[in-house]
């Protein structure tokens, strides 16, 4: 089933921040405008993210218990909306068959692995927590890392994405490893 949403139907974004972590400060409301420029940029009017901000305890907790994968992650990702396949979607909007996409998750950050990880690519803990989730968006729009050649999409957009909202991007070497 394609969702559709009408044209009257005014735009609607919700962002809910948890700060569950000691290890980072971050501004919520810069977080929220960060994700909200990521969303207009990807064309999604209609969304409900939550994100919630861990240390390493936290997150592999949550690894382990959902994923059956021990240790910390950088980030992971609940899809709650019921998309479709991401090259569906594309040719659907293209074809005018739906008009918006609509997100609905959630996103857990480890800051310790960003603060961690931001140190061997010499560029700032914030900057990689805004990799991280702009990586988590992309999932949650439908894009995967799974294959080389997915991953080389979703490489391509992280850049693309960073770069549009004004945010630098990460350096070669962190975009080819696999997460």
């Amino acid at each position: 089933m394609l969702l559709a949403f009408s044209s009257q139907q005014p735009a609607a974004v919700s962002v809910d921040i948890s700060d569950r972590q000691t290890i980072l400060r971050v501004g919520q409301a810069w977080l929220e405008r960060l994700v909200r420029q990521a969303l207009v940029a990807e064309g999604i009017t209609q969304a409900e993210i939550s994100i919630l901000l861990v240390d390493d305890k936290r997150i592999a907790a949550v690894h382990d218990t959902w994923l059956g994968l021990p240790g910390p992650t950088d980030v992971i990702t609940f899809d709650h909306t019921d998309n479709q396949p991401l090259s569906l979607v594309k040719k659907s909007l293209r074809r005018g068959l739906i008009r918006d996409r609509r997100l609905w998750g959630d996103i857990v950050v480890s800051t310790e692995t960003a603060a961690r990880v931001s140190r061997e690519f010499g560029w700032t803990p914030r900057q990689e927590l805004a990799y991280y989730v702009i990586h988590g968006l992309l999932h949650l729009s439908g894009y995967d890392d799974h294959s080389p050649a997915d991953r080389r999409k979703m490489r391509g957009r992280e850049r693309s994405l960073l770069k549009s909202i004004g945010l630098p991007v990460p350096p070669r070497t962190h975009l080819t490893r696999k997460r």
